[in-house]
């Protein structure tokens, strides 16, 4: 029996002490993950208050980019892309760019990168203006919630469906 603890301690120690590896990243039709938007930009814009729309995102562009994840992630400037390089999962948003709302509900559906809200530094995404009423209704309570569903769901395929009410278009060429 001590042996059997010690072995299923053994291995509780390895698996902790490995690096957490991202699940599968959201990418739409653009080939870029969050449509080709500069994770890096959103921490300096200015929110609004909790029932009004965000600002929208900025573009990134094509001839800045870097891999990671898996995928193809478009940055505004250089500085920005450095900056995402240097600590890309402080930048990435959370639950590899799907809606929080709907890993807090237990699936993956695509974020839309305009309906964007960072909270205790994490960029959170979610899919449509009305699941962001619902988000916004308990935002602690719904993260709560998605950080508890993640590791079930975190290793299913990335979504496959296109964002609602958006037009995603590829990254700005110059």
């Amino acid at each position: 029996m001590r042996r059997f603890v010690f072995a299923l301690a053994t291995v509780a120690t390895t698996a902790l002490s490995l690096p957490a590896l991202a699940g599968e990243q959201y990418v739409d039709g653009t080939g870029y993950a969050v449509s080709g938007y500069d994770v890096v930009a959103y921490h300096g814009l200015t929110q609004s208050a909790v029932g009004l729309a965000q600002p929208e995102g900025v573009k990134g562009k094509a001839s800045i980019t870097a891999e990671w994840n898996g995928a193809t992630w478009a940055f505004s400037t250089e500085e920005n892309r450095d900056k995402f390089l240097a600590d890309p999962e402080f930048y990435a948003p959370q639950f590899d760019g799907h809606c929080a709302y709907g890993v807090s509900k237990g699936g993956k559906v695509p974020g839309n990168p305009n309906l964007w809200r960072i909270v205790d530094d994490k960029l959170y995404l979610n899919i449509t203006r009305n699941v962001v009423g619902f988000w916004e209704e308990d935002i602690p309570g719904n993260i709560d919630k998605a950080d508890g569903n993640w590791p079930g769901i975190e290793p299913n395929a990335a979504s496959t469906s296109v964002i609602p009410d958006f037009t995603s278009s590829a990254p700005v060429t110059n």
